[in-house]
């Protein structure tokens, strides 16, 4: 695939000569860029979204083992470890943002916010479908788009499995994929389908998938920051009565009561 794409850049400066308004210079690097996109190994992915996490993590409040937060969360996620042989970790940000993250290098990340508003079921559906997210490799497609249209992630992807220490630029465009990553809809009915199984597997009422929908179109529908947020959220998402709809109706197919609240 890399040697067709270098010789697509290649043949394309073949043509400058038929015409003048073909930027050859921006060809052969558009050319380039996906061949290093295309070279971006899974651990390279890891461990540049770890360095950015690493910082994320001192620049936000992160709440102590011993807050009750923190305990809620390491209750819910006991036992689950690893995904695909990526470990997980996770923390609380103390930030009244109705919001949660996972991001390729198995760090999770949930606000106090979207745990201040959500049962233990809707939560942890929520997590399952961030999770998702790196399970099937969205996260990595992400980066390879980011690659692609960020100035400062050219040249990450290397022939050798030596990480080079990120520059603040290169922090900064993959903290703008990590924390604004534009999945297609496919992608996200994808993740909401691993989060409904996720629940199952940890032996949860899925219906916690499709009542998390509802409380966020619920905070959506509200006024302030929380709702601009969900608002914009919702805005590169699927339908979210679409969702809340799939998910009800698979959840009562297989026999699923739903919870009271």
């Amino acid at each position: 695939m890399m040697k067709r794409l270098l010789a697509f850049a290649a043949g394309a400066l073949m043509l400058v000569s038929c015409s003048e308004t073909f930027n050859a210079t921006r060809a052969l690097q558009g050319g380039m860029l996906a061949a290093q996109a295309l070279t971006l190994s899974d651990a390279q992915v890891q461990d540049y979204v770890h360095q950015y996490i690493t910082q994320l993590d001192a620049e936000s409040k992160v709440l102590p083992e011993s807050n009750a937060y923190t305990k809620r969360l390491r209750n819910l996620t006991k036992g689950l470890n690893a995904v695909d042989d990526v470990p997980l970790n996770f923390k609380v940000y103390q930030e009244n943002q109705v919001n949660a993250f996972a991001c390729a290098d198995g760090s999770v990340r949930v606000y106090t916010g979207i745990m201040d508003v959500m049962t233990d079921n809707e939560l942890l559906g929520v997590i399952g479908h961030e999770i998702g997210h790196v399970a099937m490799k969205h996260t990595k497609k992400e980066m390879r788009a980011s690659m692609l249209t960020s100035a400062a992630l050219e040249g990450l992807a290397s022939t050798s499995d030596k990480v080079a220490a990120l520059t603040d630029s290169q922090l900064g465009a993959i903290g703008n994929a990590v924390l604004n990553a534009q999945y297609s809809k496919k992608q996200e009915s994808q993740a909401d389908d691993y989060g409904y199984e996720f629940l199952k597997a940890a032996g949860r009422n899925p219906w916690g998938m499709a009542m998390s929908f509802e409380k966020l179109k619920a905070v959506a529908g509200g006024s302030g920051s929380q709702a601009t947020a969900v608002q914009k959220l919702f805005s590169s998402h699927p339908d979210t009565d679409t969702r809340i709809q799939r998910m009800s109706e698979r959840a009562t197919q297989e026999g699923y009561k739903r919870p009271a609240k």
